[in-house]
């Protein structure tokens, strides 16, 4: 073979490794959305293009408030249509009884979500705007919050309602090097190798600071044996076939073997005693959502880990969805969801 012919064989044989290996690596790497999260401590992150498949038409769509109808008709942003994913940065506020409550938000939606009618929207609703590293950042006011909204890219919104822009100013900072597939947070760097293969849904760290009520977490009005602070590993992934199941994995990293093996025995006691109190309760939506997810849970102990698994059906989510919206829940803007 003669040493050109051999030489560019070489060269192509490189390539094709370097790219084999950089789709390898993307593979491996969190969301991109989920990459340009600022530091904080706890992160959420959610997929809707699997999740609409898995429910299919059992959603019924929810009703809406003038100001939202409003919203799509000046912006054309529908986000029960256009919302292909989100990542949402969970901040612990210093004092729990200020605006913020006790915890802030900055998120990065992903989907059909910019464009000029946004801008627009955006620019007579704003009280004030910043020009930062080419990125215009409307500020706008809130439920006595201001909320920082930006297009980060053409089909990328980030929204942040802090109490200072730092965090915003993070998003848009990681933008610029959102290519590198192991970008991310210290949060995000720490604990996405335990997020399981193939999750749909998923959250990491201090996850449950948005359920906390009085330093105990409560999900689907059950107080769990948590502190707020617990770090947790949390997914939805798709069964196997798709259409049948989804599996919820819910794992808390405990300070130490003894302290995993007292809250492994408590949650199991708590599960027992809720199966038996749940077929007493009414016949209604969240009551059998309820009772599906006790049904199948199972709770494990692994060293200093804590595992609570359980498999639920397209008719859970469908239940817990469709209950809040007969009682007419409204849907809302970004700034709206980013003030609450």
């Amino acid at each position: 073979m003669h040493k050109r012919t051999r030489r560019t064989l070489l060269v192509v044989a490189g390539v094709v490794l370097l790219l084999a290996l950089a789709v390898f690596l993307r593979s491996k790497a969190p969301p991109e959305a989920a990459r340009l999260l600022p530091e904080s401590d706890g992160i959420l992150y959610v997929n809707l293009k699997p999740i609409r498949a898995f429910l299919h038409k059992d959603l019924k769509p929810p009703q809406r408030v003038p100001e939202y109808q409003q919203f799509v008709d000046a912006t054309g942003i529908d986000w029960e249509r256009d919302l292909d994913s989100a990542a949402i940065a969970l901040h612990r506020m210093p004092d729990p009884n200020g605006p913020n409550g006790p915890v802030a938000y900055s998120m990065v939606l992903t989907g059909k979500l910019t464009g000029k009618r946004l801008n627009t929207w955006l620019d007579a609703h704003a009280t004030s705007r910043e020009v930062y590293a080419g990125h215009t950042i409307y500020s706008v006011p809130s439920e006595n919050r201001t909320v920082r909204v930006v297009q980060v890219g053409y089909d990328m919104l980030a929204v942040s309602n802090t109490p200072t822009a730092e965090q915003i100013h993070s998003i848009v900072d990681r933008h610029r090097t959102a290519a590198l597939p192991f970008a991310g947070s210290t949060l995000l760097s720490r604990h996405y190798h335990d997020v399981p293969l193939l999750s749909v849904a998923w959250g990491v760290g201090q996850i449950g600071l948005p359920f906390s009520e009085s330093g105990s977490v409560k999900v689907l009005g059950l107080s769990l044996p948590l502190q707020a602070d617990s770090t947790i590993i949390a997914s939805i992934t798709p069964g196997l076939p798709l259409a049948n199941s989804v599996r919820l994995r819910v794992e808390e990293i405990a300070p130490d073997e003894d302290k995993a093996a007292s809250q492994a025995a408590a949650l199991a006691t708590i599960v027992t005693l809720a199966r038996g109190v749940t077929t007493q309760l009414a016949d209604n939506a969240a009551n059998n959502a309820l009772r599906e997810l006790l049904k199948t849970a199972v709770i494990t102990q692994k060293n200093n880990r804590v595992i609570a698994t359980a498999n639920l059906s397209p008719a859970f989510f469908s239940q817990i969805a469709n209950g809040e919206n007969s009682s007419a829940t409204p849907v809302t803007t970004p700034t709206q969801s980013a003030s609450k």
